[in-house]
């Protein structure tokens, strides 16, 4: 019975306040829906950089007849230089694998990736250096290589495309850290409309709690329909959001995924972490917001009891009682 009776109160209090119900339903489905995608954008971020680093490779470019740098002051690289430098790649314990790319390798190369260029009309493979390509076991440990190969003789330049790619990850951090302030502030938003909703419904049904006080009944047994009223709006938002990351997540395969094979994306798995993360954001969000309101708001102990025109705690003063009504006034009290 008790139950049914707490569930009968949270119908009520639900449909009483039925626009306002609504209204911390969709606040509370956008603003984690836009938290979900600041976790999204933070998981896609993380599949490209193990995508990408994990390809990484540095480039030792080897001198040539246009190459102006102090290293490459005798001229090109020589035959027994370019197999030093081989060797010594091979034998440093953070490389992987070692691959010799020629001149007429790289001009190869860079025709397929220039060939709707008018620039690839203008090159020749004299002017493309000879470069080694190297994998590294950690890609982190590229420093090793650059102090062991710049300025050797026959060596121009030793390049990572780790620096080309961590000025675009950078920029992907940056909208990832929006996105994710976006979110917390929208759900700061929801916390704040709940707690209003919370304060119309305990102030449209004092006379209820105030009588339900005085009777006994614990404070915590009156605040749970509130409570529940909050929770239950969380859950439904948070659900209509699980639905909307699912969408995304659904566009992202069908749509942007089939146009951008250079790359990986997030996974389901990421979708379902991050929807528990936003029902643990929703249920903390609510929970915290109805106990601060309903602890500040809702004081039975204050409220008027019909029929008596007293406060709880509050018997005869400024008025002048029937002793029948001192005598219910002592017994209520």
């Amino acid at each position: 019975m008790r139950a049914r009776f707490l569930l009968s109160e949270v119908r009520i209090g639900l449909r009483r306040n039925l626009t306002m119900t609504f209204a911390v339903v969709v606040t509370t489905a956008i603003s984690l829906s836009l938290l979900g995608i600041g976790l999204l954008a933070n998981a896609q971020v993380n599949a490209m950089k193990d995508y990408w680093y994990d390809k990484i490779e540095v480039s030792v470019f080897l001198c040539g007849n246009l190459s102006d740098s102090s290293s490459c002051a005798a001229g090109a690289v020589s035959a027994d230089q370019r197999l030093s430098i081989q060797q010594d790649l091979q034998e440093m314990s953070v490389v992987d694998s070692v691959f010799y790319e020629s001149q007429s390798q790289a001009f190869v190369r860079f025709q397929e990736r220039f060939k709707d260029s008018a620039i690839a009309q203008n090159v020749t493979a004299d002017q493309l250096p000879e470069s080694f390509r190297v994998k590294l076991e950690d890609p982190t440990q590229f420093d090793v290589v650059v102090s062991a190969f710049s300025g050797r003789p026959g060596v121009d330049i030793v390049q990572d495309q780790r620096t080309i790619l961590e000025r675009f990850f950078k920029l992907l951090e940056v909208l990832r850290n929006g996105a994710l302030a976006v979110g917390l502030l929208s759900v700061l938003t929801a916390a704040l409309l709940i707690s209003n909703t919370l304060r119309i419904a305990a102030f449209n049904r004092r006379r209820e709690t105030g009588v339900m006080k005085l009777v006994g009944a614990s404070s915590f047994s009156i605040q749970l329909p509130f409570l529940l009223e909050g929770i239950i709006s969380a859950i439904i938002g948070w659900g209509l959001a699980t639905g909307l990351l699912a969408g995304l997540k659904q566009v992202v395969d069908t749509q942007v995924a089939p146009l951008f094979t250079f790359t990986n994306f997030f996974g389901w798995n990421e979708v379902w972490v991050s929807s528990a993360w936003l029902l643990l954001t929703g249920l903390v969000v609510s929970t915290f917001a109805s106990l601060i309101t309903l602890r500040r708001y809702l004081k039975v102990q204050g409220f008027r009891v019909q029929g008596l025109g007293l406060h709880h705690g509050q018997r005869g003063r400024s008025q002048t009682h029937s002793p029948e009504q001192e005598g219910s006034s002592r017994l209520l009290d």
